[in-house]
Protein backbone atom coordinates (compact mmCIF):
# COMPACT_ATOMS: atom_id res chain seq x y z
CA UNK A 1 0.00 0.00 0.00
CA UNK A 2 1.11 3.19 -0.52
CA UNK A 3 2.48 2.82 -4.00
CA UNK A 4 0.97 6.63 -5.25
CA UNK A 5 2.38 9.99 -4.38
CA UNK A 6 -0.62 12.15 -3.89
CA UNK A 7 0.53 16.54 -4.63
CA UNK A 8 -2.26 19.08 -3.93
CA UNK A 9 -2.48 22.04 -5.97
CA UNK A 10 -3.29 26.21 -5.73
CA UNK A 11 -6.64 25.07 -5.99
CA UNK A 12 -8.35 22.84 -3.78
CA UNK A 13 -9.46 19.59 -4.59
CA UNK A 14 -7.11 19.21 -7.47
CA UNK A 15 -4.33 16.70 -7.30
CA UNK A 16 -1.49 15.67 -9.27
CA UNK A 17 -0.84 11.80 -8.66
CA UNK A 18 2.01 9.86 -9.26
CA UNK A 19 1.97 6.28 -9.32
CA UNK A 20 4.84 4.30 -8.98
CA UNK A 21 6.75 2.80 -11.39
CA UNK A 22 9.23 -0.50 -11.54
CA UNK A 23 11.56 -0.48 -14.47
CA UNK A 24 13.88 -3.33 -15.06
CA UNK A 25 15.74 -4.19 -18.61
CA UNK A 26 12.39 -6.08 -19.77
CA UNK A 27 10.55 -2.07 -19.75
CA UNK A 28 8.30 -1.10 -16.48
CA UNK A 29 5.06 -2.10 -14.38
CA UNK A 30 2.72 0.22 -12.78
CA UNK A 31 -0.24 0.26 -10.97
CA UNK A 32 -2.50 3.42 -12.65
CA UNK A 33 -5.08 2.92 -9.92
CA UNK A 34 -5.79 0.92 -6.63
CA UNK A 35 -8.91 2.05 -4.37
CA UNK A 36 -7.07 0.75 -1.49
CA UNK A 37 -3.88 3.34 -2.04
CA UNK A 38 -6.53 6.37 -3.09
CA UNK A 39 -8.53 5.55 -0.05
CA UNK A 40 -5.39 5.92 1.87
CA UNK A 41 -4.41 9.17 0.16
CA UNK A 42 -8.57 10.49 1.04
CA UNK A 43 -9.53 9.95 -2.35
CA UNK A 44 -12.48 7.76 -1.81
CA UNK A 45 -13.97 8.33 -5.40
CA UNK A 46 -16.18 5.30 -7.03
CA UNK A 47 -15.25 5.29 -10.81
CA UNK A 48 -18.02 3.97 -12.63
CA UNK A 49 -17.20 4.44 -16.52
CA UNK A 50 -13.48 4.42 -18.45
CA UNK A 51 -13.00 6.42 -21.39
CA UNK A 52 -9.54 6.79 -23.96
CA UNK A 53 -9.58 8.99 -26.85
CA UNK A 54 -6.53 9.42 -29.60
CA UNK A 55 -6.08 12.74 -30.53
CA UNK A 56 -3.39 14.92 -32.98
CA UNK A 57 -1.01 17.43 -32.63
CA UNK A 58 -2.85 20.76 -32.22
CA UNK A 59 -6.20 19.46 -30.69
CA UNK A 60 -7.39 21.27 -27.99
CA UNK A 61 -10.68 19.73 -26.31
CA UNK A 62 -12.87 21.83 -23.92
CA UNK A 63 -13.07 23.25 -21.55
CA UNK A 64 -15.69 20.95 -20.80
CA UNK A 65 -18.30 19.76 -18.24
CA UNK A 66 -21.23 18.08 -16.83
CA UNK A 67 -24.06 20.57 -15.67
CA UNK A 68 -26.31 17.97 -13.87
CA UNK A 69 -24.72 15.09 -13.00
CA UNK A 70 -21.03 16.72 -12.41
CA UNK A 71 -18.20 13.39 -12.43
CA UNK A 72 -15.05 13.26 -10.76
CA UNK A 73 -12.26 12.48 -13.39
CA UNK A 74 -8.93 11.14 -13.01
CA UNK A 75 -6.81 11.22 -15.82
CA UNK A 76 -3.92 10.29 -18.11
CA UNK A 77 -1.88 9.76 -21.54
CA UNK A 78 -1.02 6.47 -22.47
CA UNK A 79 0.83 7.94 -25.66
CA UNK A 80 2.13 11.19 -26.07
CA UNK A 81 2.10 14.41 -24.49
CA UNK A 82 -0.41 17.15 -23.10
CA UNK A 83 -1.05 20.09 -21.58
CA UNK A 84 -4.36 19.53 -19.25
CA UNK A 85 -6.04 22.25 -17.53
CA UNK A 86 -8.94 22.09 -15.22
CA UNK A 87 -11.27 25.05 -13.80
CA UNK A 88 -12.87 25.83 -10.83
CA UNK A 89 -16.58 26.13 -11.30
CA UNK A 90 -17.55 25.38 -7.99
CA UNK A 91 -20.19 28.11 -6.23
CA UNK A 92 -18.72 29.87 -3.54
CA UNK A 93 -15.13 28.74 -4.13
CA UNK A 94 -12.38 31.25 -2.74
CA UNK A 95 -10.85 29.78 -6.64
CA UNK A 96 -13.52 30.47 -8.67
CA UNK A 97 -12.66 30.95 -12.55
CA UNK A 98 -9.22 30.07 -11.99
CA UNK A 99 -7.39 27.34 -13.47
CA UNK A 100 -4.60 25.24 -13.15
CA UNK A 101 -2.53 22.92 -15.58
CA UNK A 102 -0.02 20.49 -15.79
CA UNK A 103 1.68 18.47 -18.35
CA UNK A 104 0.66 14.82 -18.51
CA UNK A 105 2.65 12.54 -21.17
CA UNK A 106 3.60 8.64 -21.20
CA UNK A 107 7.60 9.46 -19.96
CA UNK A 108 6.25 11.52 -16.88
CA UNK A 109 2.85 8.77 -16.23
CA UNK A 110 1.65 11.38 -13.84
CA UNK A 111 -2.59 11.70 -13.32
CA UNK A 112 -4.32 14.81 -12.82
CA UNK A 113 -7.28 14.19 -10.58
CA UNK A 114 -10.12 16.66 -11.21
CA UNK A 115 -13.71 16.91 -8.82
CA UNK A 116 -16.79 17.61 -10.07
CA UNK A 117 -17.51 20.84 -10.68
CA UNK A 118 -14.13 21.34 -12.97
CA UNK A 119 -14.76 22.45 -16.19
CA UNK A 120 -11.80 20.39 -18.05
CA UNK A 121 -9.70 20.40 -21.30
CA UNK A 122 -6.61 19.69 -22.75
CA UNK A 123 -4.19 20.83 -25.85
CA UNK A 124 -1.96 17.73 -28.03
CA UNK A 125 1.40 18.65 -28.03
CA UNK A 126 3.26 15.61 -29.41
CA UNK A 127 2.37 14.09 -32.70
CA UNK A 128 -0.40 12.65 -31.35
CA UNK A 129 -1.62 11.60 -27.97
CA UNK A 130 -4.21 8.66 -26.92
CA UNK A 131 -5.78 10.07 -23.16
CA UNK A 132 -7.12 8.19 -20.55
CA UNK A 133 -9.70 9.21 -17.94
CA UNK A 134 -11.92 7.30 -15.45
CA UNK A 135 -15.37 9.18 -14.27
CA UNK A 136 -17.42 8.69 -11.39
CA UNK A 137 -20.61 9.10 -13.26
CA UNK A 138 -21.88 8.71 -16.77
CA UNK A 139 -21.82 10.42 -19.42
CA UNK A 140 -25.35 12.08 -20.26
CA UNK A 141 -25.09 13.57 -23.66
CA UNK A 142 -27.48 16.08 -23.41
CA UNK A 143 -26.15 17.48 -20.20
CA UNK A 144 -22.95 18.60 -21.53
CA UNK A 145 -21.89 22.69 -20.62
CA UNK A 146 -18.91 23.90 -21.88
CA UNK A 147 -16.45 27.24 -21.37
CA UNK A 148 -14.89 29.31 -24.33
CA UNK A 149 -11.11 27.93 -24.28
CA UNK A 150 -9.78 31.52 -24.82
CA UNK A 151 -12.34 33.35 -22.15
CA UNK A 152 -9.57 36.22 -21.27
CA UNK A 153 -11.14 36.50 -18.06
CA UNK A 154 -9.95 32.56 -17.16
CA UNK A 155 -6.65 33.36 -18.87
CA UNK A 156 -5.49 29.56 -19.20
CA UNK A 157 -1.80 30.05 -20.83
CA UNK A 158 -1.95 27.52 -23.27
CA UNK A 159 1.65 26.68 -24.26
CA UNK A 160 1.03 26.89 -28.14
CA UNK A 161 4.06 26.29 -30.07
CA UNK A 162 4.94 28.53 -32.73
CA UNK A 163 3.55 27.27 -35.95
CA UNK A 164 1.12 25.15 -33.62
CA UNK A 165 -2.09 24.86 -35.77
CA UNK A 166 -5.18 24.71 -33.19
CA UNK A 167 -7.63 22.15 -34.09
CA UNK A 168 -11.01 22.65 -32.02
CA UNK A 169 -14.22 20.96 -32.68
CA UNK A 170 -17.59 23.32 -33.93
CA UNK A 171 -18.83 23.23 -30.29
CA UNK A 172 -15.85 24.07 -28.87
CA UNK A 173 -15.17 27.36 -30.75
CA UNK A 174 -18.39 28.49 -29.46
CA UNK A 175 -18.91 27.99 -26.09
CA UNK A 176 -19.40 30.79 -23.89
CA UNK A 177 -17.21 32.73 -21.48
CA UNK A 178 -17.41 32.54 -17.50
CA UNK A 179 -19.58 35.07 -17.60
CA UNK A 180 -22.35 33.90 -19.51
CA UNK A 181 -22.17 30.78 -17.43
CA UNK A 182 -25.28 29.39 -15.88
CA UNK A 183 -25.34 26.02 -13.71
Amino acid sequence: MGNIKVTGCEIEGLYVIEPEVREDERGYFTETYNLRDMKEKGLDMVFVQDNQSKSKRGVLRGLHFQKEFPQDKLVRVVRGEVFDVAVDLREGSKTYGKWFGVRLSEENKKQFFIPKNFAHGFLVLSEYAEFCYKCTDFYHPNDEGGLLWSDPQIGVEWPIPAGMELILSDKDQKWGTIKDFRK
